[in-house]
């Protein structure tokens, strides 16, 4: 444990994040003031799943230190590795460790888009719902209709508080929101998005702000509406003339598997990592923390070992020899002669020759 380190440190939860605030700087510092009736989710089903998975991840000094330069410098931190490395943990990881809530998740595709990550608007659905309302209630007659046509700050505003009920904060949106602690956000395997993604999140990267153009149209007639987030539909978030703008920049947390390359201005405004896989050591240590066992004891030792040497001829990812071990344990290969068969299954190389 280094003296400079927040993330695996020393000290509370509390006085860590203390430690770090004080350390912002100040280019990494925005003018978004949160919302004091904003409390994001700590004690439900989603915090618990980030600290279940983040428990059980052991970083190295490396990874710490990785981690920590990108925490204190307030930008993103690019991880890169083989599949099954635990890349995506360590964002649970980092999340638990600081007590910062659940995990905000973006999984990218080849149709990802930034967009997809700042905010949805279903505008099919409040088509859907204009239309049965004007079928509902028809105006009784002509004058009523011109009526409500010539009233236009009304209209107006209902505009806009129904087109906010059908907006929601993505991950991305949500990890952006002005809040007295940072949020943990995961872009998981952004190699697999398209060439221009990389490209289009600088810019959101460097002013830790972004738009929502059917609340800016509007924002003359009602400056402010509520609208969802990525941890929850119901509109409880406040958002000022159609613009979301951090105080503190989030943590950010970029996978990528090395499908692609990435252009150098992107890299320049991150912290790489690359995770190798587990020596034996790290993989005892992982497996008496998430199982609870003896690594050097039976049958943990020789599965252990049965893992390294399968992995010497093809990847092999760390949850597969804990799937193996919690297979023994829970009392499968009772008979010997099971036993290759039910290791070949939980132990399937990932690349090589899978027929060994």
């Amino acid at each position: 444990m280094k003296d400079w380190w927040i993330y695996q440190g020393s000290g509370t939860p509390a006085q860590r994040l203390e430690r770090l605030g004080a350390g912002l700087p100040p280019w990494r510092r925005f003018t978004g003031t949160p919302d004091p009736d904003y409390r994001p989710p700590h004690s439900d089903t989603a915090w618990e799943e980030t600290r279940q998975r983040g428990l059980g991840y052991v970083p190295d000094d490396a990874e710490t230190d990785a981690v920590n330069t990108a925490l204190y410098l307030r930008r993103p931190l690019l991880v890169t590795g083989k599949p099954g490395v635990g890349k995506s943990t360590l964002a649970y990881s980092i999340a638990t460790d600081l007590g910062l809530g659940p995990v905000l998740r973006w999984p990218i595709t080849s149709r990802s888009t930034v967009r997809d990550g700042l905010y949805q608007y279903d505008a099919i659905g409040r088509l859907h719902d204009a239309n049965l309302r004007h079928l509902a209630a028809e105006p009784r007659n002509r004058s009523v209709r011109r009526a409500a046509r010539s009233r236009k700050t009304g209209p107006a505003s209902s505009r806009t508080a129904s087109i906010a009920s059908y907006l929601r904060l993505g991950p991305l949106g949500t990890a952006l929101l002005p809040q007295d602690q940072p949020r943990v956000l995961l872009v998981d395997e952004l190699d697999k998005g398209d060439v221009d993604l990389p490209g289009d999140l600088l810019t959101i990267f460097e002013e830790g702000a972004f738009e929502i153009p059917e609340l800016a149209r509007a924002a003359a007639h009602h400056p402010q509406v509520r609208i969802g987030t990525q941890d929850s539909p119901v509109p409880h978030v406040r958002v000022e003339r159609g613009e979301v703008q951090c105080s503190g920049f989030p943590v950010i947390v970029l996978t990528s598997n090395g499908e692609r390359d990435f252009p150098p201005p992107f890299l320049r405004r991150c912290i790489q990592l690359r995770i190798e896989p587990p020596v034996r050591g790290k993989l005892e240590q992982i497996v008496r923390q998430r199982l609870g066992v003896s690594p050097t004891e039976e049958p943990c030792r020789d599965l252990i070992q049965e893992f390294l040497d399968r992995r010497a001829d093809g990847d092999l990812a760390t949850d597969q020899l804990l799937n193996a071990i919690q297979l023994r344990l829970s009392g499968a290969w009772s008979d010997p002669a099971d036993r290759a068969g039910l290791l070949a299954t939980a132990l399937q190389q990932l690349t090589g020759d899978h027929r060994q």
